[in-house]
């Protein structure tokens, strides 16, 4: 064994050995319990991020731990390969975005395996890969011949100079990013997912997921938003046209004074054929922002039609305007506006001078009041102004409104849903083709099964504004039962790559199906899903539809997929600035900076290593780019060790909480290892005997310790996944195994088994150390194999007790008595003591409290 430790001559060393071993490579075995643990695929960037490391050491150690559980683990590793990032990369290196990723590929998996993480490599998918988009093809037919999938047209942003489609992320402050162009609301053909079919049950079924965080859940019911309503027809004024509104306020109706409408709706673009002041507006409109966030801060604005509605109960005409709040993909693109209990629609009413009506008061008892000259009453009250219904509340008006408007056949209550089908169409290049063809006449058909896969061309020269399958005519071009047809030039939303990746992990090999259901059934669902809390709603929702799709399709048979979620928290760094001669600020690398703190750790001063002048600390901040903060996983590995690394992960946070990267807890996290090193290798002589002898109490003492930190870190790791406080129990147990004697062979009996423990339980999270050093005992070559160890109940029953003892509550002595001694027991031992007897000369003993085996309590007088 070396005298120092030296991570750098064990680790590499050791990861050869499980990759010639095959070590982490697993098959279906039925006699086993199996668990199936699963990180976030990474986006093959280039480089792992600290998010990285963390979120895929947790799932490690959660592998490692299960595997000595004696449990048939699988942990699988891929690519996020396709996406908008590695075109722009692409573009900007002069490269075809295929060779950047498969490039960034092969550095970021010799990365994570330098970290010693335990994956199945056979089981690794690229999504960019046709054997695996193949499938998705092939799925997305069947999709649309259940008719779930249909094409229609969407707003998307239309860059007028580039003449593309820009994702959101690619317009900054509403233009263009390569043009600078003023980027516009145009309306394109997309296809769509009806995720809404299913909308009822993804909502019910969370209900299932006890495993995942309630946080995750509410933001999941959130987006679904599912609201009971009343859907109400009103008839055109002087025409035979109708139109369609949907209210979850239907106590409100008579206080309707307008509609507003979308710019995209019918009656707004019939209404603006002669009337250039209206078209305006509308044109105005398609430079609007579509996110509901923008949204709700931007300047309500928009101009009347000289339309109007009937009021189906009252009979009254009700102007309709186009207002840039409503959007045609949402409803019916129309709204019933009562600005007299929506302060939106006040808002509105007033800026334009149109009618405010009351007919929501408090209700009786209420502190509130109604002053509709200041805003809207927006709680919900007694009816007034409202004919017959006046005096009725909400749930009375709600129900006696909708039946009368469903008598009279204008009316219905439904049930409506904030979610909205995925639009799945991209009109970038990197991305799996959508697998349909149109025909000469338009007829839309999906690609015959046996002209799949869709094959994306990867030898491409990027220009920046237009998709390489879009700019080259002949690709598109093909056949179909004997008639000319064009292949759809649009590509998947990388959504639907990440939304299956889990199941496709259980068979990757498989090129007869999507699935094999055999093995698919045994692995899923998944047992421990990881990854940031950034996914809980998109990411999340459509993987948990896709596995719903997956099973009606007779591909699963269980309902969800991921059983138990864990979100971890950010990696917070220092971050170091100068102001710029322009006010901006320039940031420099916390690795660039010498700082100096006062005794609490409080930086004082930094300067910049460089030029030797000072810089300024702006705090704690999520390891970014923008603020040049990010710390490169590989030079702290080549500087401390993968070990170091996954233990100040582990240790210095719960995981769901955020973790400040602080270079001197990184310190004493290896100092910690040196220690275990120090233990192991001064102690090793004591191992290959069989020492054993009749225990005392100091021995049973630290015997005992030794298996109450077995059963903490037990429940820590398997349990309550707080991987910190499992960390601080071994090294309080180090500590005391440092300072424990070895003078008997009883000594040594309970130094050797606390030291086999320690590597144990420290396995998961440090492997290298752990592994070398039970080889180097002599304890065998495979501790990724041996069982986890258990808890020996009768070492963790106490023989003896250390009693507090009290006089009038000050405290005057301590005792050890037997674990079963009597109050009389140890009332008599108390009497014994010196420092106690003193103060109870002369008095009398009023009153005894006694709490068994902690605290002896005299009142004397």
């Amino acid at each position: 064994m070396h005298e120092q430790y030296s991570p750098q001559q064990i680790e590499q060393q050791l990861q050869a050995k499980w990759e010639q071993n095959n070590a982490f490579k697993v098959v279906e075995d039925a006699t086993k319990e199996k668990f199936y643990c699963l990180s976030m695929f990474p986006y093959p960037s280039g480089r792992l991020h600290m998010g990285h490391v963390r979120n895929y050491t947790i799932g490690d150690v959660i592998s490692r731990f299960q595997r000595m559980q004696g449990k048939n683990v699988m942990q699988p590793m891929g690519w996020d390969a396709f996406g908008l990032p590695a075109e722009n990369a692409a573009i900007n290196n002069k490269t075809a975005p295929a060779k950047w990723t498969y490039a960034n590929i092969d550095y970021m998996k010799n990365q994570l395996k330098r970290l010693g993480f335990g994956y199945d490599w056979d089981r690794e998918i690229a999504t960019c890969q046709p054997e695996y988009y193949r499938w998705e093809q092939w799925f997305f037919t069947k999709l649309f011949e259940k008719g779930l999938v249909y094409k229609k047209l969407s707003t998307v942003n239309w860059d007028p100079v580039d003449q593309c489609v820009l994702a959101n992320e690619q317009v900054i402050d509403g233009r263009g990013w390569r043009s600078g162009a003023l980027v516009e609301q145009r309306e394109l053909a997309q296809w769509f997912i009806k995720i809404t079919d299913y909308a009822e049950e993804l909502l019910n079924d969370l209900d299932q997921l006890d495993g995942w965080p309630e946080q995750v859940k509410t933001m999941q019911k959130n987006w679904i938003g599912r609201s009971e309503g009343v859907e109400i027809t009103f008839k055109v004024a002087g025409s035979d046209q109708t139109l369609t509104v949907y209210t979850t306020r239907p106590d409100t109706f008579y206080g309707v004074t307008y509609v507003a409408v979308a710019a995209q709706h019918p009656l707004a673009q019939q209404a603006a054929l002669n009337n250039p002041q209206l078209q305006a507006f509308i044109d105005d409109c398609k430079g609007n922002k579509v996110a509901e966030a923008e949204m709700a801060t931007m300047e309500k604005k928009g101009a009347p039609t000289g339309l109007s509605v009937i009021h189906p109960l009252t009979g009254e005409q009700v102007p309709v305007w186009v207002a840039n709040f409503v959007l045609m993909d949402y409803g019916s693109g129309a709204v019933m506006a009562v600005p007299g209990h929506d302060q939106r629609d006040y808002e509105f009413a007033t800026k334009y001078n149109l009618a405010i009506k009351q007919v929501i008061e408090p209700a009786a008892g209420s502190e509130t009041a109604c002053d509709l000259t200041t805003a809207a009453f927006t709680e919900k009250g007694v009816l007034v102004n409202s004919a017959e219904f006046d005096g009725l509340d909400f749930a009375a008006a709600f129900k006696a409104i909708a039946d009368k408007l469903a008598g009279l056949g204008i009316g219905q209550i439904k049930v409506n849903y904030r979610l909205r089908d995925w639009g799945v169409s991209r009109q970038r290049y990197w991305g799996s083709p959508i697998p349909m063809l149109t025909l000469e006449d338009g007829t839309q058909v999906p690609v015959p099964e046996d002209m799949l896969p869709v094959r994306l061309p990867e030898d491409v020269v990027m220009d920046g504004v237009k998709s390489p399958i879009k700019a080259d005519p002949e690709w598109a071009k093909t056949s179909y039962k004997g008639q000319a047809a064009f292949h759809e030039t649009d590509t998947f939303d990388t959504f639907m790559e990440s939304s299956w990746y889990y199941a496709r992990y259980c068979s990757p090999d498989h090129d007869k199906a999507m699935l094999d259901p055999a093995k698919a059934n045994y692995w899923l669902p998944v047992d421990q899903y990881i990854g940031g809390i950034e996914h809980a709603i998109l990411h999340l929702l459509y993987s948990r539809f896709f596995h719903k799709l997956l099973r009606d399709v007779g591909l699963v048979q269980s309902d969800e997929p991921f059983k138990r979620l864990l979100c971890q928290g950010m990696v917070l760094a220092e971050t170091f600035f100068r102001e710029t001669d322009n006010g901006g600020k320039e940031w420099y690398s916390p690795a660039d900076v010498t700082v100096e703190r006062d005794d609490k750790g409080r930086i004082t001063g930094a300067m910049l290593q460089s030029d030797g002048q000072p810089v300024q600390s702006a705090g704690m901040s999520k390891m970014s780019k923008s603020k040049n903060n990010g710390i490169d996983p590989q030079v702290v590995i080549d500087q401390y060790g993968a070990d170091t690394v996954r233990l100040f992960m582990m240790f210095t946070a719960p995981p769901e909480q955020t973790l400040e990267w602080q270079d001197s807890a990184v310190e004493g996290a290896n100092r910690f290892l040196r220690r275990v090193w120090t233990l192991s290798s001064e102690n090793k002589a004591l191992f290959g005997s069989n020492w054993s002898g009749e225990l005392n109490n100091e021995q049973k003492a630290l015997r005992r310790e030794v298996h109450k930190t077995i059963a903490k870190v037990t429940d820590d790791i398997g349990r309550r996944y707080t991987f910190n406080t499992a960390i601080a129990a071994i090294m309080e147990l180090t500590n005391k195994l440092q300072k424990a004697p070895v003078d008997t062979d009883a000594d040594k009996q309970v130094k050797v088994e606390g030291i086999k423990a320690i590597l144990q339980l420290l396995n998961p999270i440090t492997p290298h150390l752990s592994q070398y050093l039970w080889s180097e005992l002599g304890l065998g070559d495979a501790l990724e194999q041996h069982p986890w160890p258990a808890a020996d109940a009768a070492a963790l029953v106490e023989d003896e007790k250390l009693v507090v003892v009290q006089v009038n509550g000050k405290l005057r002595g301590k005792i050890t008595v037997a674990a079963d001694a009597t109050q009389d027991d140890v009332l008599a031992l108390a009497k014994q003591d010196e420092n106690v007897l003193r103060f109870l000369e002369g008095v009398e003993i009023r009153k005894v409290i006694y709490v068994p085996g902690k605290l002896l309590n005299l009142a004397v007088g």
